[in-house]
């Protein structure tokens, strides 16, 4: 089949006629939306709608965050002939999703940053659709928790990182990419009890009593054992998902700005993701991919298999989960 259609098949981005199933056009050329999915700002009839929001203000290290989007997007092509793998349905066949484009900004006007990212993701959930979004450096997560929290109420966070990002700011007008989890613990959107990070490896004394599973215990314990206590913690409470892309271990994901030894393997990362199957996940985002550091291009590839995971997770929520 695949063969047959990707004679007649290509820029689906554009063409394609409909939000759900597989896409069999060759993978090295047409337009590169997220998996092929529909560019489209009509949230008709759909699920889900990733977006990207091409940020970079202020990494710690290296930039080129901005282009995280768009190489996640061409890194997908190569996923989208196929069902994601390990899960009992076909997300990309059973769920309506799009690309619903990036973010318009003025890269001139970093402080209506900010509140241009919530409005954005606010017009997505009031469609009564999910956001994934493709970003950008993290501080992206702050403002978008905003709108999901008005949605929701406090949300639980399900952070993947290196870093906890919640080190002290009170400077609720600063874009750090570093302390926007504290802000948004000390303004009451997430909900510190309930929430985890996983694969910490660097210090913060004061972590907000955010629950801490750093990437020693994950090596330690293994990474079924940890997707069962990440559960335990979030109960069935409302999820927003983070994804930095450098809680992955350097050398998986040595395209971005703050890489860390130590980290997570890919294999690690996806045993997590699958077996947290059933958590009230409402959202999610990949992050800090700066392809300019990695030419294998490695890094924009796990960036698409997590987004796809997101992905994944809320289909669970919808197809499978009463």
């Amino acid at each position: 089949m695949a063969l047959e259609d990707a004679k007649n098949q290509v820029d689906e981005a554009f063409t394609n006629p409909d939000l759900k199933g597989l896409s069999y056009e060759n993978t090295f050329g047409g337009a590169t939306s997220f998996l092929r999915r529909l560019y489209t700002k009509d949230l008709t009839g759909a699920d889900i709608a990733v977006t990207g929001v091409p940020f970079d203000q202020a990494v710690t290290n290296r930039p080129g965050t901005r282009l995280g989007p768009r190489a996640i997007r061409e890194a997908s092509a190569l996923q989208s002939p196929d069902a994601p793998y390990g899960w009992p349905f076909d997300a990309l066949s059973e769920l309506a999703i799009v690309d619903y484009g990036d973010m318009a900004y003025d890269y001139a006007n970093i402080p209506a940053f900010p509140d241009t990212l919530t409005d954005h993701i606010r017009t997505i959930l009031k469609a009564d659709v999910a956001s994934v979004t493709l970003g950008g450096d993290h501080y992206v997560s702050f403002p978008i928790l905003k709108a999901y929290a008005e949605k929701y109420g406090p949300m639980s966070l399900l952070q993947f990182d290196a870093h906890t990002d919640t080190w002290a700011d009170d400077d609720m007008s600063r874009v750090d990419h570093g302390t926007m989890f504290y802000k948004a613990v000390k303004s009451g959107i997430v909900d510190p009890k309930h929430s985890v990070q996983v694969g910490i490896r660097t210090t913060n004394e004061d972590t907000l009593g955010v629950n801490i599973i750093d990437a020693r215990e994950v090596y330690e314990s293994g990474p079924a054992a940890v997707a069962q206590k990440i559960k335990g913690i979030l109960g069935d409470r409302p999820v927003y998902l983070s994804f930095d892309i450098d809680g992955l271990d350097p050398a998986f994901a040595p395209g971005t700005g703050t890489p860390v030894w130590g980290g997570l393997s890919s294999i690690q990362a996806q045993i997590i993701l699958r077996d947290i199957a059933g958590i009230n996940i409402k959202g999610g985002d990949v992050v800090e991919v700066s392809p300019p550091y990695d030419t294998s291009g490695a890094t924009a590839i796990a960036g698409a298999h997590v987004a796809t995971q997101i992905i994944c997770l809320l289909g669970w929520n919808k197809l499978v989960k009463p």
